[in-house]
């Protein structure tokens, strides 16, 4: 394992990055470009995605785990990032991993809200690249509303006045920044999600689905059943699965998703059906 700044050319300042390189002895199977979702869900997840990082190693992948501009240890203040400065410092996490493990097939691996971002990097990628999504959102539009919901359930319980997210967006709709649960949302980053959505493209060469749930037999959710039904549609590859766990990326204290490393690793280094290599529902 290692640790970097990766320059940008777009910014200034570099972008914190962690290289997991394929294990001694093994075959080098891909390159695997890890995209975070936002704000506490990303403190969140840094477990889970450093135990599936080095899972994947082990089996010959090369995964490189990139903190987003005004992220964790990045540089600059989130208050002055943007979505498409988001898209760009992942793109220049792609091209770093192809260049430094060339002829490697590329997998853009999204939580939640990256999932978006894995969207938009494959559609500006010149050679088409496989999707890994946990948890996946499909829609910025909504995924705002619920963050901006944050503060106005805290603003109700200090007994501040309703329509907050009223409050929030007027702000945002004038280019200023919002205070929400100690993040600092800039305008320029809360457009480009609402904008976002996770749809089929032509440059996506597969796709693993992956949801974890607290249900003694997991199952897909409808939402997410129809959306890959598009998927399937349009020609896409797919592979999907609901296993046992927990919420991770939302839960007060971190936890860990065993059987989500387990169907990830079984999808894309052992070649199996999901469910047949461990069991989960699809």
């Amino acid at each position: 394992m290692e640790a970097f700044f990766l320059p940008v050319a777009h910014a200034e300042g570099g972008r914190f990055c962690i290289h997991h390189p394929p294990a001694a002895g093994q075959p080098a199977r891909g390159a695997m470009l890890y995209l975070p979702p936002f704000a506490e869900e990303m403190n969140k997840s840094r477990r889970m995605v450093a135990m599936q990082a080095r899972a994947l190693a082990q089996q010959g992948h090369a995964v490189l785990c990139i903190d987003l501009h005004g992220c964790g240890d990045s540089a600059g203040e989130l208050a002055d990032a943007s979505w498409a400065g988001w898209v760009a410092d992942a793109l220049a996490g792609a091209h770093w991993l192809q260049a430094r493990h060339p002829g490697l097939p590329l997998t853009l691996w999204g939580l939640r809200t990256g999932a978006l971002l894995a969207g938009a990097v494959a559609a500006a990628l010149p050679a088409p690249s496989r999707l890994l999504l946990w948890q996946p959102v499909t829609g910025g539009k909504q995924a705002l509303q619920q963050f901006l919901r944050l503060q106005a359930a805290a603003d109700l319980i200090d007994g501040k006045q309703q329509g907050a997210v009223a409050a929030l967006r007027q702000q945002l709709a004038q280019g200023e920044s919002v205070e929400v649960a100690g993040y600092r949302l800039p305008a320029a980053v809360a457009h480009g999600l609402e904008a976002a959505t996770l749809v089929p493209g032509a440059q996506v060469a597969g796709l693993t689905w992956l949801e974890v749930s607290s249900r003694a037999e997991p199952a897909l959710s409808p939402a997410s059943t129809l959306a890959l039904d598009k998927w399937r549609a349009s020609g896409v590859p797919v592979q999907s699965a609901a296993v046992r766990g927990p919420a991770f990326w939302q839960t007060v204290e971190i936890e860990d998703a065993p059987a989500l490393i387990a169907a990830t690793t079984a999808a894309l280094v052992a070649g199996l059906p999901v469910e047949a290599a461990t069991g989960v529902a699809a």
